[in-house]
């Protein structure tokens, strides 16, 4: 007899946890598709990001922190793009086979490390025809995040902007955002690799955060001090770097970023957390739409092969990981 006659409902395969742990503990399955509430939007799932919080909430860091009880099986997965498979009966904006991408949290009712995630549609998008599922995949809580970060900054065309990070998943996004808004940046990358990327998508100034001189460089770039800073990698090298931007500047600092700063340099810096409305997400797809916004994709991994993608995480790579779960995207 099959899980669906079992169920009584359709089912689909995902990658789950039967308990927190290292990478070897996510195993495919097959579990029921989600049930699809009045506002939600049922997604068939092409592409799902792969985050660092997943590593951390694999874990079990993440356990008890929404309020929510952890229920197992356990579905990760905060980010996907794919075609809506069903709506609820009030969601009236999408149909089913447009293409999305949205943001949501696993808990309570799963992620999209699954042939299917069911997201309230508030938090769904449509996806520009420009840009492939396997961008956008891996693109909305870090792209929403740096866009939020911007905003708080409130910075004007010309002034100048330090990304620290800039080649990891929320800073390489930044960088293109801020230079949208007619920012100058400063990038701060990670490696050969991560400075090549952070200059072609068009940094006005580019240092490596591992061996050179940052202060040096951004008191070279910025004399009279940086304007802002949004910073993704906390730690003695940012704190570092953040003496340059002047006292009448501010500091974007994403929540989850660590180790936090010092008590010294609190008193510049603003914590955050993205904004994943409906809002905010059409100002992303008004950007996508009018200019060369993309989202490096390192490297993807079919659905079954999770274990591996989590294991580099913990490797050096720039830009975003991303799970193939429906290969069958033509623009990709």
């Amino acid at each position: 007899m099959t899980d669906e006659q079992v169920t009584g409902r359709p089912t689909m395969r995902a990658v789950v946890l039967d308990r927190f742990g290292e990478s070897e503990e996510l195993k495919t399955r097959m579990l029921p598709v989600p049930e699809v509430g009045d506002d939600d939007v049922l997604i068939r799932v092409h592409v799902a990001g792969v985050g660092s919080w997943d590593a951390a909430e694999r874990r079990g860091d993440f356990d008890g922190v929404f309020g929510t009880p952890t229920v197992f099986p356990y579905v990760l997965g905060w980010d996907a793009a794919g075609t809506v498979a069903s709506v609820g009966r009030d969601v009236t904006r999408f149909r089913v086979g447009d293409r999305v991408y949205a943001a949501t949290t696993p808990l309570p009712r799963g992620g999209f490390y699954a042939e299917y995630g069911v997201v309230a549609a508030e938090h769904v998008a449509p996806l520009p025809e420009r840009m492939p599922f396997t961008q956008a995949g891996a693109m909305a809580w870090d792209a929403l995040t740096a866009l939020s970060g911007l905003d708080l900054l409130d910075l004007e065309p010309g002034d100048a902007l330090m990304v620290f990070g800039a080649s990891g998943g929320i800073g390489h996004l930044a960088l293109q955002l801020a230079r949208h808004r007619g920012l100058r940046v400063l990038a701060v990358a990670s490696g050969d690799d991560g400075v090549d990327l952070a200059r072609r998508l068009g940094a006005d100034a580019v240092v490596d955060g591992r061996r050179d001189d940052v202060l040096a460089a951004a008191t070279e770039f910025a004399p009279g001090g940086l304007d802002g800073a949004l910073v993704t990698v906390g730690g003695e090298t940012a704190e570092r770097a953040l003496r340059a931007v002047k006292d009448s500047g501010r500091i974007a600092w994403p929540h989850g970023v660590h180790p936090l700063p010092s008590d010294a340099l609190r008193q510049k810096v603003s914590f955050y957390d993205g904004d994943r409305s409906r809002s905010a997400a059409e100002r992303l797809n008004a950007i996508i739409d009018s200019s060369d916004f993309e989202v490096h994709i390192a490297r993807t991994f079919a659905l079954d092969d999770a274990p591996s993608a989590h294991r580099a995480l913990g490797d050096h790579y720039v830009g975003k990981l991303a799970l193939r779960v429906a290969p069958d995207d033509r623009r990709e």
